[in-house]
């Protein structure tokens, strides 16, 4: 798919899974002009994960592009957020002086990022400053649309109108005594973070109108009004299916890569297959949800 974007084209390449595409030639460094937006909005649509490859931005320039698509949140863990550009989350490995500059686990487990927020995002980009070399550190995709088709009939009945909690406070507790990468949280720390956010379990995505599965294995920790037993199994079943092999898109990272998924249509987890010295820094925007889910 090719179009004229004044003296350039750019081609949209979808990966061979119909999860995630390339986009090739353009230059987010510049506006765009509405109707190439239009053509990169309806490709995001239809294949839920972009790859605008071999960028050159400054914070600027992601910030730019980021509020093309919506209303910019600030990262409530904001100690990690860029200095002068708290819409730019910093997630990194890179230590300085001994103190972590972002995020180190990030993407340990399957989530959508902000799930736990009452009115979570539309989608997140992700541009690739320092990588730890060919081959490592990949992000999965894995498409909740795909996965929410292939449930059974009597698994999607049963589903119908549940709602699940889904908590930062949960992730934050079990990241910090599985990995050891931060401390685990006060009680007087809890109250600065939110309360658990209510969606529901099978959410209508606000575009496309497709049903997706809208749990995740970071977040979310149990479906409301149901024996727990009953709740672990379903939680199990669907993370199991969302996290299939066949249902995977793994993207290989280049310098310069921005990457842009919809945090309703997907979920993503990371590859932690490196470690210092080797170094990894990205730089991440989310874009508000226009509405809460439903």
């Amino acid at each position: 798919m090719l179009m004229e974007l004044d003296t350039q084209t750019f081609e949209i390449k979808p990966s061979p899974s119909g999860t995630g595409a390339d986009v090739i030639g353009i230059d987010l460094s510049k506006p765009l002009d509405d109707r190439a937006f239009k053509r990169v909005s309806d490709a995001f649509n239809e294949y839920s994960v972009l790859a605008y490859r071999d960028q050159k931005l400054t914070p600027e320039q992601q910030i730019a592009f980021s509020r093309r698509w919506g209303a910019l949140q600030v990262n409530v863990r904001s100690d990690f957020n860029k200095p002068g550009y708290p819409e730019l989350y910093i997630v990194s490995n890179i230590l300085v002086d001994g103190k972590p500059i972002g995020s180190q686990d990030a993407g340990r487990y399957w989530h959508t990022d902000l799930c736990y927020l009452p009115k979570p995002t539309k989608c997140s980009l992700l541009y690739a400053h320092e990588l730890p070399g060919p081959g490592l550190g990949d992000t999965m995709f894995a498409s909740n649309v795909k996965a929410y088709g292939r449930l059974p009939a009597s698994v999607k009945k049963r589903l119908e109108g549940k709602k699940a909690a889904n908590s930062y406070r949960y992730m934050f507790d079990r990241k910090a005594t599985e990995f050891g990468l931060r401390p685990k949280l006060t009680e007087e720390e809890k109250k600065k973070y939110p309360e658990d956010a209510i969606h529901p379990v099978i959410r209508t995505h606000p575009e496309t109108g497709k049903k997706c599965i809208f749990v995740c294995e970071g977040y979310t920790t149990h479906i409301l009004d149901m024996p727990k037993e009953e709740s672990d199994e379903l939680l199990k079943l669907l993370f199991e299916e969302v996290q299939k092999p066949d249902n995977v898109y793994r993207h290989k990272w280049r310098l310069g890569d921005l990457m842009m998924w919809d945090n309703c249509a997907v979920q993503h987890a990371v590859s932690f297959d490196y470690a210092l010295p080797l170094r990894r820094r990205m730089e991440r925007c989310t874009v508000e949800a226009e509405r809460v889910p439903f």
